[in-house]
């Protein structure tokens, strides 16, 4: 299993295709490892984020560049990046998170 993310533009109603992500993970130290990148597809679906890696217990970050993203709609929106921290506690199982995003908010969750 992995780390996967869906991103959903809850103002248009539509996946949000496109979006550049990238995956780190915290070392000792607090330093961030970069571990994997890509863009979401047509669906807003990116997964194997962790690059080939295998997945390993520890505190994750997913960096999502949404500024352009929104520029590439002709969007006035407030944030440019968004990010994700969470620990992953139980390797062998799925880890997909998912962004609902608009030009001034968004949410995420543990998604399966």
């Amino acid at each position: 299993m992995g780390i996967s993310t869906h991103v959903l533009d809850t103002a248009r109603g539509r996946p949000a295709a496109g979006v550049q992500v990238a995956l780190a993970r915290r070392e000792e130290g607090g330093k961030w490892t970069a571990w994997g990148e890509g863009k979401t597809d047509a669906g807003g679906r990116l997964a194997g984020l962790e690059g080939g890696r295998t997945l390993v217990a520890g505190v994750f970050r997913i960096r999502f560049d949404v500024g352009p993203y929104f520029a590439g709609l002709g969007v006035e929106a407030f944030y440019p990046e968004v990010e994700v921290v969470f620990e992953v506690r139980r390797p062998e199982e799925g880890h997909h998170v998912p962004l609902l995003l608009s030009p001034f908010g968004y949410a995420t969750y543990r998604g399966s």
